[in-house]
């Protein structure tokens, strides 16, 4: 590309082909060396190899690895570098710079379309309405974000009152009723009893101390039988046969 008709055009145009693919290819070659820095640095840190003989094998081995995709790399960028100067740097035959004439001529056509009234309220218009939709569209996915969380909520409470009506079929009313009726008569069987047996216990236990109260007079005046039995005795005793 050296003296060629593309190199002159490259250097009115103040632009180097050669000056970026030489930095592209110093950047290639400073990424590949920190990635093999870092990889002996890792594999020295897994295989625990520092400060021992091993750690030089390891070294040797991770250049030698280096070195074949380093050439390998190269060549590959050799190609690169031919392509870029003979197709991506080169201008097409007969190609031309314009005269000054002409680019101040383009330049002034070109601000005259850059000032154009007309032009600059359409584009302010645009502006305007680009803002203006931004904002309802904010307010819409606001309202959307609402009608989300009120359709969860909705949901929610449609799923509780579906497990009460489940609940409610699998349980009739009239069944808990019947189940509340017999409960209670149950209850009310069971209270009968026990306040019979109360009360037959308390008879029993009157009837128990009026018969041992006799018992007691008896046998302690058995020769003389009732002769000698207070009238006022009598009396508490028929009392509390009429109790029994």
């Amino acid at each position: 590309m050296e003296g060629s008709e593309s190199e002159a055009i490259f250097d009115s145009l103040n632009l180097n082909p050669q000056l970026f693919i030489n930095e592209t290819l110093n950047t290639v070659d400073d990424l590949v060396n920190d990635a093999f820095d870092f990889y002996l640095q890792e594999a020295s840190k897994l295989l625990k190899v520092d400060g021992t003989d091993r750690s030089q094998d390891l070294t040797k081995g991770v250049n030698h690895i280096r070195n074949m995709i380093q050439s390998s790399l190269d060549k590959r960028l050799a190609m690169w570098e031919k392509y870029c100067l003979h197709h991506c740097f080169t201008v097409p035959e007969g190609f031309s710079l314009p005269k000054n004439d002409e680019l101040s001529g383009s330049s002034s056509m070109v601000q005259d379309i850059v000032s154009d009234p007309d032009v600059d309220a359409e584009l302010e218009s645009l502006r305007h309405n680009l803002t203006m939709v931004g904002a309802e569209s904010e307010k819409l996915n606001n309202e959307l974000k609402e009608l989300e969380r009120q359709s969860a909520s909705s949901g929610h409470c449609t799923g509780l009152i579906n497990e009460a009506l489940k609940l409610y079929e699998d349980t009739s009313v009239h069944d808990m009723f019947q189940e509340m009726v017999q409960t209670a008569t149950e209850l009310r069987g069971k209270m009968l009893k026990l306040k019979t047996r109360q009360v037959e216990r308390k008879e029993q236990a009157r009837a128990e101390r009026v018969y041992n109260s006799i018992t007691d007079h008896f046998t302690v005046n058995q020769e003389k039988g009732l002769v000698n039995v207070k009238l006022d005795d009598l009396q508490e005793f028929l009392a509390e046969l009429k109790k029994i």
